[in-house]
């Protein structure tokens, strides 16, 4: 399985989504490698297939956390970044810019955590 860069660009929706893609691998290939790793009855005595299911096992098991981690450390940093962005604005009410911003966040936000069960016909 591929690690995650140690950087990983939440800001970037789509780079996320590919580093994501490739953090699944794993997953999705779970068939091809418990064909692979579980031996033949010929090479049944030549390879240890519980300590090989062990080590996949802690692979997956690995992998779901990771995921798990990448995706709340960018929920984390999005909402983060939108408190700022309020604090800003309460600040300042009539900063158009910051308001700007704190609207394009605000959308971006609401588009990671409603991607896969709300889609608006108009943008916010």
């Amino acid at each position: 399985m591929a690690a995650p860069s140690e950087e990983l660009n939440c800001q970037d929706f789509s780079e996320f989504q590919d580093a994501l893609r490739v953090m699944r691998q794993i997953d999705d290939r779970i068939v091809h490698e418990l064909n692979t790793i579980i031996p033949t009855a010929s090479f049944a005595g030549k390879i240890d297939a519980s300590q090989t299911c062990k080590q996949l096992y802690d692979s997956l098991k690995q992998a779901h956390v990771s995921r798990e981690k990448a995706i709340k450390t960018c929920i984390n940093q999005s909402s983060s970044r939108v408190n700022k962005l309020r604090e800003e604005r309460n600040k300042d009410m009539d900063n158009l810019t910051l308001l700007k911003r704190l609207r394009k966040e605000q959308t971006n936000v609401f588009k990671e955590r409603c991607r896969n069960h709300y889609k608006p016909s108009t943008s916010l």
